[in-house]
């Protein structure tokens, strides 16, 4: 059975790490699909394979990994990258303290020369050995691994950078008759502190990705640890983890809700702003429904527990969040590709180097060679490359999450980023979604009581919003509901039952018009009610026409800031519906939408999606209903309003927790934002290795006699991570409004 494991992966540290670990897991019998994230040291595997194997596999490949299921083990995970950042610092401290002390005593001139004592020397190069392998053990032992496997990464650089530098030195110290007098230079002092700046860079990368996962902390600690639960007629405080469904829960004032549920007693005000970003708070009565982890403002009511564990709104949210961190737009497989050939290429650059110093190079030509070809490896460490992706979309999407836009994958991310055109349905999207009956014309021998019994009757049972506004109406006049028969619903046009014996038609003008119902009579008060943005509906009974009702959904206060914020972002909006033509076009034109498509029955709307994609547009459609769910997966971007249908929600690319159209504004500019930030990230990284690269192979020797240090290389390779994670936590701060 297929189904979706998560796993947190110890010891990656570069891109390379990355396509190793993702050509593993590919490897495992009954893997479908590995998406590995180096921002955030975690795999998510879909397929048939066993979390068992799949860290076996993973274990062989020379890392260690363990599964994620639960709140308790994405803690642990924490506690470990805690330990990890803390045993980062105390290898830096260690290697920095011998390095630099070597470093200043050998400046200082306080050693003697080799050939003075060579004791001295053979001292100080076990002293650097012991470092080596105490404090930079792991990227011997990484490297060693990585070449079994036959591929490369960020360990075998600093391996062969580091290993070069001792084993040289070494051999000066040794065999120093063997060398030109200038050639017996040793790097002692150098490998050492290369192991110190590499450490201290994972480390500041270490706790600037921390912050990366503050959005999943967040929600994460949203959820109380315990409720006060009604059994056997006595309230007790149990674990959260302890409700059961359909459980009696007592919420007052100031506390969080601890699961999903629906209010049984009382009321009150909840804070739901961590569902859709508005700090307004939300009343609630009974029958309400209530979301687990939103915030009780003020009275105590009793809920009856829907959702549970898993299956709250809360526990989705979290899941979609850390799917769509952990996944990868396109612009992320490319990077994986020029990655997983990036350390052979630098390996052969390195060589090269090499071979042209000690061929070509001034006296002493080993010595120029040894130092180029050691700080071509030191400084093209992939780091930076590796990062530049992930960890943008991990803050970017963490950003969405806390403005109640939910981003299920990266690639919506990227697609989001270069839309040119924004397709809006109406009603529940444009409009508030909860139109009301504002008038009704009658035909004698029919009142308005008569037609409003009539009308109600037809659409009871229906949840379409035009069918609410009707019922209400009636509810509101006291009047009953008759018995119906042979009832059809003809979508895209109204229905028709019996009544009395009686044919009954509710629906627009087509549905008249298909069955020949002369409703001339209401032209005048029809096209009044059309320039006014009120949706006509006729009823006719047999072949007569009786009334025409008047529905009114005004537009949302904020739709028409919202488009505008739309049209600064360059994006053509337009109004996609089934309603008449002069409805959509008056409520189109009071809040300044381009371009209106009306009059389209739900099946239609997926083609005008794809003509609109043919005329070469890339197209969003953001939309609430069942019928709009077919456009929402054909569209580039589907975009769901969170409060409308599951299906709607599960069709879409993002989903906005709350019902504005600035919702919608927010994820496009948002999008833009992110891949704008992953390209800085991108141009930053292969800026750097093309300009570092050459200069560490000499370039600038001939001209200006510029020799590249190893040590500055691995300052500046670290320097390169920690300013490509420093870069995405901009995002954190990102403008919306």
């Amino acid at each position: 059975m297929t189904h979706q494991t998560r796993l947190s992966i110890v010891g990656m540290s570069c891109a390379g790490c990355v396509a190793s670990v993702e050509k593993t897991i590919a490897a495992v019998e009954g893997v479908e699909q590995a998406t590995v994230n180096l921002g955030e040291r975690t795999a998510v595997v879909s397929g048939e394979a066993s979390a068992s194997k799949l860290i076996e596999a993973i274990k062989q490949a020379g890392y260690n990994a363990a599964e994620l299921k639960s709140l308790a083990d994405e803690s642990e995970k924490e506690l470990l990258e805690l330990v990890e950042y803390r045993r980062l610092w105390k290898r830096a401290m260690s290697a920095g303290v011998v390095g630099l002390l070597l470093f200043a005593i050998g400046m200082g001139g306080f050693l003697p020369s080799i050939e003075q004592s060579q004791s001295t020397w053979l001292t100080i190069s076990l002293i650097t050995l012991m470092v080596l392998i105490l404090v930079g053990g792991h990227f011997f032992r990484g490297a060693w691994i990585a070449l079994k496997s036959g591929r490369g990464n960020m360990d075998t650089l600093v391996a062969l950078g580091t290993g070069t530098a001792w084993l040289y030195s070494t051999y000066v110290v040794l065999f120093p008759e063997s060398l030109p007098e200038q050639a017996r230079h040793v790097y002692f002092e150098a490998a050492v502190i290369i192991i110190a700046l590499v450490s201290i860079g994972s480390a500041l990368e270490s706790k600037a990705r921390g912050k990366t996962s503050a959005a999943i902390r967040h929600l994460i600690g949203l959820q109380p640890s315990s409720a006060k639960v009604i059994r056997n007629d006595e309230e007790i405080e149990i674990a959260v983890a302890d409700i059961g469904l359909e459980e009696t829960i007592r919420i007052h004032p100031g506390e969080r809700i601890p699961v999903d549920g629906v209010v049984i007693k009382g009321s009150s005000h909840v804070d739901e702003s961590m569902l859709s970003g508005e700090a307004m708070p939300v009343a609630k009565h009974i029958d309400d429904l209530v979301t687990g982890g939103t915030l009780n403002t003020q009275g105590s009511f009793l809920m009856q527990a829907t959702g549970i564990g898993e299956n709250t709104a809360l526990a989705r949210i979290i899941e979609l969040v850390r799917q769509a961190q952990s996944s990868k737009p396109q612009i992320g497989r490319l990077v994986d590709r020029v990655a997983a050939i990036f350390v052979p290429v630098v390996v052969l650059i390195a060589v090269a180097s090499f071979i042209i110093w000690y061929l070509f190079g001034p006296e002493p030509k080993l010595a120029y060679a040894i130092v180029s070809s050691m700080t071509v490896l030191v400084i093209a460490c992939p780091c930076a490359l590796g990062l530049a992706t992930p960890i943008s979309i991990m803050v970017g999407v963490g950003r969405a999450a806390e403005l109640g836009i939910l981003i299920r994958n990266g690639e919506a991310l990227q697609s989001a980023s270069r839309l040119d055109t924004i397709v809006l349905d109406k009603t529940g999207t444009v409009t508030e979604g909860k139109p009301r009956l504002t008038a009704c014309h009658t035909l004698n021998p029919f009142n308005e009581s008569t037609v409003l019994t009539l009308a109600a009757s037809l659409e009871a049972g229906s949840e379409h919003p035009l069918a609410t506004a009707i019922l209400t109406a009636a509810e509101e006049h006291g009047l009953s509901i008759k018995q119906v028969s042979d009832f059809k619903a003809i979508s895209g046009y109204g229905v028709e039952a019996v009544i009395d014996k009686q044919i009954l038609r509710l629906g627009n003008q087509r549905l008249m018009s298909i069955h020949q119902i002369d409703i001339s009579e209401f032209n005048h008060q029809a096209s009044k009610l059309t320039r006014s943005g009120a949706t006509p509906v006729y009823l006719a009974i047999d072949q007569n026409p009786a009334a025409l009702l008047a529905i009114t959904d005004p537009a949302r206060a904020d739709s028409r800031d919202a488009v505008e914020r739309l049209h600064q972002l360059g994006l053509k909006v337009i109004m996609l519906t089934g309603d008449n033509f002069g409805t959509a076009q008056a409520i189109a034109d009071s809040i300044g939408i381009d371009q209106v498509i009306a009059e389209v029955l739900p099946e239609d709307k997926v083609g005008k999606i794809i003509e609109l994609q043919n005329q070469h547009r890339s197209v969003t459609m953001v939309g609430d209903g069942i019928n709009d769910a077919p456009a929402l997966a054909q569209a580039n971007v589907g975009i769901a309003i969170g409060s409308g249908t599951d299906v709607a929600i599960e069709s879409a690319d993002i989903v906005l927790m709350r019902s504005s159209l600035h919702g919608v504004a927010d994820a496009i500019g948002l999008s833009k934002a992110t891949l704008g930030n992953i390209k800085q990230n991108l141009f930053g990284a292969f800026i750097y290795n093309i300009f570092g690269i050459p200069v560490a192979a000499g370039l600038l020797f001939p001209f200006w006699g510029i020799l590249l240090s190893p040590i500055v290389a691995a300052t500046a390779m670290s320097l390169s991570s920690v300013t490509v994670v420093t870069n995405a936590l901009r995002l954190r701060k990102a403008e919306t409004r």
